[in-house]
């Protein structure tokens, strides 16, 4: 990470347009650990919606993602990759779970039918 008062001498050397993402946790330690899902779905039909991840660890501790993203849209055999974080880091986990939700009140309630599912840290790449 960088220091929030050097972040723009650090991120913009060449003058080039550059996005730039601060997400911090609520309390101490205030890092944030992040993780990139990519998910391959096999539904037949179109689905939209949101992925909230639990992970467990060999010794049975839980985190649940907290980041707030935006609508997914899963088609048959299309990748979806999205961004998503936790408060905690778990070193050697042992159980994943997913969450698919429409956050609607009223219809009906869709599954999303996992053909492929991969999670790497980005804070810890060889991992």
């Amino acid at each position: 990470g960088y220091y929030a008062d050097r972040w723009k001498e650090v991120l913009i050397q060449n003058n080039l347009p550059t996005k730039a993402y601060f997400d911090t946790s609520d309390h101490d330690p205030f890092c944030m650990y992040n993780y990139l899902l990519d998910i391959i779905t096999w539904n037949k039909n179109t689905r939209r919606g949101f992925i909230k991840v639990k992970i467990t660890d060999l010794t049975g501790k839980t985190v649940e993602s907290e980041m707030d993203s935006e609508a997914a849209t899963f088609q048959q055999y299309r990748r979806v990759k999205i961004l998503t974080g936790f408060y905690q880091d778990l070193d050697k986990i042992s159980r994943i779970s997913l969450t698919f939700s429409t956050k609607t009140l009223i219809g009906p309630k869709y599954k999303l039918r996992i053909l492929q599912m991969r999670l790497k840290s980005l804070n810890k790449p060889e991992r």
